[in-house]
């Protein structure tokens, strides 16, 4: 009987350090963000799902709306990392093109839950900022690797940050596409975002105009592989 007692007791768990528990609390946040977005989520059901009283959230992170810009955050910084990364490594413009977009895939892929919070709709100001600003950054960047190249063809650098923000926006709303498609692989993805982009600068007119517009077209300036690298 004694022994049969003794089994039917529960070990009580391990208790988590203040940095485990503050880990933990982040993780299960983030996931019912990506779930259920921010106003769908309760610190009711963070708590419960983290087998944590509510005061405990509130210790850690003061509320939901603290709790969330953490979460946001993390995420921005990793996927402005990447990305970064992946623009400033130097190489051929086309290189450059194709990292970039398998960076923003493999982030998609290694954090599907921090990705689907960052793309929702913001309610909360965060320390550095939005998916929409991230997007303005990296728009930023690629706007003076176009404005070199667009010099180098003798085309109006003046134009490359409209150029950049579409080039971006292409990227970036595949990867929204991408992240519940899931087909064909970001490998795959990637070669088709930089086939429709590199072509499309390859055949880039010096004066474009609406084709009911009246006006003559302008020359086609070509862009080839062979082209020298950025850096």
């Amino acid at each position: 009987m004694g022994s049969v007692a003794s089994d039917s007791k529960r070990a009580p768990r391990p208790r988590m350090t203040a940095k485990e528990r503050r880990e933990q609390l982040i993780d299960v946040s983030k996931a019912l963000f990506a779930q259920k977005g921010f106003e769908g989520t309760s610190v009711e059901e963070i708590a419960a799902r983290a087998q944590v009283s509510k005061p405990v959230v509130y210790e850690h992170f003061g509320g939901k709306e603290g709790i969330y810009a953490v979460v946001v955050d993390r995420e921005i910084q990793g996927l402005t990392g990447a990305l970064t990364g992946a623009l400033t490594a130097g190489g051929h413009p086309k290189v450059v093109l194709e990292r970039t977009a398998l960076a923003l895939l493999t982030y998609i892929e290694s954090s599907e839950d921090g990705f689907r919070v960052l793309v929702r709709d913001s309610p909360v100001a965060q320390a550095t900022g939005t998916f929409s600003s991230l997007i303005g950054d990296v728009a930023t960047q690629v706007e003076h690797l176009l404005a070199e190249q667009f010099r180098r063809r003798t085309l109006d650098p003046g134009v490359a940050p409209i150029y950049a923000q579409m080039l971006v926006g292409m990227v970036a709303l595949t990867g929204q596409h991408w992240l519940d498609a899931r087909n064909p692989s970001k490998h795959d993805v990637a070669a088709h975002l930089v086939n429709l982009a590199w072509n499309g600068l390859s055949g880039l007119e010096r004066h474009p105009s609406m084709s009911d517009s009246g006006e003559p077209r302008g020359p086609v300036v070509p862009l080839t592989d062979d082209e020298a690298p950025t850096t």
